[in-house]
């Protein structure tokens, strides 16, 4: 409060004073107590009003003590289970959450964490996955710009996710609490195998196997692969105390069309702790269809390679590169790719006029667009000679297919002919094209469908760039190659439209995210956004069924299937207005990695703790923990003063005072008839 408001206070207590002594006590003889308790209240009246009409600022000073964070953060993953370390999980979570001293120095919190973080769920021990890395990225947020310790209660076996020991910010202090037994056991293990999810028929698929061995002697073993009963492969495998793992490589037959189950096993005569970890069973989907493309060129341009990739990143695919003179026998191709078509064409597209084979037509400053204007009704071209830059603008209204949008509008712009392109017939466009910040009236990416036949049409050139592009954002090709794999996917196809579209894995692995899409179109082929969608999902084994309903996203319906047992299941997915049904089949593999592991990874929980300087403990040292946490001056509570102003005006009471000073005072006189 400045000296300027404490003398207009002053000043207004004398007023007053005045004021009220010259109504009430000015030449007034008979001085009775009535006249002096009017006095009062007159004076108090006035002051209270000329306080008001001054309103100082009164501050209030409090102080508030911040303590330091410390999160308890417990696996519940099922490996700490396979552990039988359950219990004492939850002996020591409670121990430390509800120690009195840590709680009177820290805000104690307490975390679990399996493939997601949780904060108050009860611990179970059921999690199928173990995601370390995901506590660090919360953490940072929960916490940012603090410092603060962390006690980590884990084996230390991470099953997904990216490298935890180097995930945690700088200014946090993890201390790992050791759960499982250290003890070293003889063990075999199938560590990793590699297969591609699909084969072909009559062709050879390679499988590789990592196997690993821990022990201090010398031991042979048979390490098999087997399909149902039948051994199709068996091999001697040596182990060593200096030779601990061993990389196997198979071909094995793919001689059936469908889902193929395997079983790889590797056995010896030693006793083990874990003979979970010895089996790995995994699946090939063999299939007797191949996607073959032609990609037409007469000219020499980095697109070709580009799409050629992008395509044959997906094995159902092979691409020809060939000019259009040395083609000889278009029905031998699923999909025809014109890539800049000009005169040398000609002989193409006649003898595709009567194949009908579909094609993707891609433009640019090398194509002749009479020459589109004869061979094709579903767009008239009208260009200069002037060359023009066309970026690309996404159409979420989109339906022919399913796509994302992969960031097409930061695509740099592809290179075309300036000029009119009209539509004359059903166009489907993806892309709109876009000169700087204009957008322009004809498409970029655009297909067409009549009956049976489908083509595409990208007009213009430089598509390699994108893929560049796409690289660059997301350090992978896999975007921009599953985007051109799907166009692909859509032409070579003949099949007419349906309006129900599921999408499924044949098989999957137990534990995993098992998500199953659909999409439904009315009669005009438009993504219907009021669909009820539900799929009826039955064990072929044991009969049991159960109704789950889709939940609609961005242009598709989802539904999870999380916490399915091993073994096949049947489906079927119904659209109930309109009693649309598709019926398909998958098989959950029986695969647990949490039961894959016989000790905690004990070496990767001391590199986090050496890199975020802290120290790890083990369950029978949990009070040295406590008390190094207690000792560490580091981890100080903060004491901050918070200065409140509020003006005078905002105080009720002072109002209150005023009210009752009047009404009194107004009282007392009415009841003595001085009014």
């Amino acid at each position: 409060m400045t000296t300027n408001t404490i003398l207009l206070i002053l000043l207004s207590i004398g007023v007053a004073f005045v004021i009220s002594f010259y109504q009430y006590l000015y030449k007034v003889k008979n001085k009775t107590k009535m006249i002096l308790f009017l006095t009062f209240l007159r004076f108090l009246t006035l002051f209270s009003i000329l306080l008001l009409l001054i309103n100082p600022i009164i501050s209030r000073k409090t102080f508030e003590t911040t303590k330091i964070p410390l999160p308890i953060i417990v696996d519940n993953s099922q490996s700490i289970s396979v552990l039988k370390q359950d219990s004492l999980a939850r002996m020591l979570s409670e121990k430390l959450s509800e120690n009195d001293q840590l709680k009177e120095k820290f805000d104690v919190q307490l975390y679990s964490f399996d493939d997601d973080f949780y904060s108050g769920n009860p611990l179970d021990f059921k999690g199928k996955q173990s995601n370390i890395n995901k506590v660090a990225q919360n953490l940072k947020q929960l916490y940012r710009n603090q410092s603060f310790p962390v006690v980590l209660l884990s084996d230390g076996n991470q099953t997904i996710g990216n490298d935890y020991v180097y995930g945690f910010q700088q200014n946090t202090t993890v201390y790992p609490l050791v759960l499982g037994d250290t003890t070293s056991f003889l063990d075999l293990k199938i560590n990793q195998l590699n297969v591609n999810k699909y084969a072909f028929l009559k062709n050879k698929f390679p499988v590789e196997v990592f196997l690993q061995y821990n022990g201090n002697k010398a031991i042979n073993t048979s390490f098999s692969i087997l399909q149902g009963n039948n051994t199709i492969h068996k091999q001697t495998v040596s182990f060593s105390p200096n030779k601990k793992s061993q990389e196997i490589s198979v071909l094995l037959n793919a001689d059936r069309v469908g889902v193929q189950t395997f079983r790889a096993v590797i056995s010896s005569s030693e006793n083990e702790k874990n003979k979970y970890n010895n089996v790995k069973n995994f699946a090939v989907e063999v299939i007797d269809q191949r996607s073959e493309v032609a990609l037409i060129s007469s000219i020499n341009h980095p697109d070709l390679g580009a799409i050629k990739r992008a395509i044959e990143s997906n094995q159902q695919r092979k691409v020809t590169v060939v000019k259009p003179n040395d083609i000889k026998e278009l029905q031998n191709y699923n999909v025809l790719i014109l890539y800049q078509p000009n005169t040398e064409f000609k002989s193409v597209l006649d003898r595709n006029a009567n194949l009908n084979i579909n094609t993707w037509v891609i433009t640019g400053l090398s194509t002749d667009f009479n020459l589109l204007n004869q061979y094709q009704d579903q767009f008239q071209f009208q260009m200069s000679g002037q060359r023009e830059d066309f970026s690309a603008d996404y159409n979420s209204q989109f339906n022919a297919f399913a796509l994302d949008d992969i960031g097409f509008e930061q695509f740099p712009p592809l290179e075309n002919p300036f000029g009119t392109i009209t539509t004359k017939g059903n166009v489907n466009t993806l892309l709109q094209a876009r000169i700087r910040n204009i957008k322009a009236d004809s498409p970029l990416l655009a297909f067409t469908e009549n009956g049976v036949k489908r083509n595409a049409y990208l007009f213009g050139e430089n598509l390699w760039k994108w893929r560049i592009e796409s690289h660059v954002r997301t350090k992978s090709f896999e975007q921009f190659d599953v985007f051109t794999d799907k166009i692909i996917q859509y032409l070579a196809s003949n099949a007419t439209k349906k309006s129900l579209i599921v999408t499924n894995e044949s098989f999957y692995n137990s534990g995993e995210n098992i998500e199953i899409s659909a999409q439904y179109f009315n009669k005009n082929y438009e993504f219907d956004e009021n669909a009820r969608l539900t799929i009826q999902l039955k064990n072929k084994k044991t009969n049991a069924a159960k109704v789950y309903d889709f939940l609609k996203g961005n242009n598709e319906y989802k539904v999870n299937l999380d916490g399915l047992e091993a073994g096949n299941y049947s489906f079927t997915v119904r659209e109930n207005n309109s009693k649309t049904s598709y019926t398909s089949n998958f098989e959950v593999l029986d695969f647990e990695i949490e039961k894959q592991f016989v000790n905690p990874d004990v070496s990767r929980l001391n590199q986090l703790a050496v890199n975020t300087n802290g120290k790890v403990y083990y369950p029978s040292q949990v009070d040295q923990l406590v008390n190094s946490l207690l000792k560490n001056e580091s981890y100080v509570a903060t004491q901050k003063a918070i200065i409140k102003k509020s003006p005078l005006i905002d105080w009720v009471w002072l109002l209150t005072i005023l009210v009752f000073s009047l009404a009194i005072e107004w009282f007392v006189r009415k009841y003595n008839g001085m009014l």
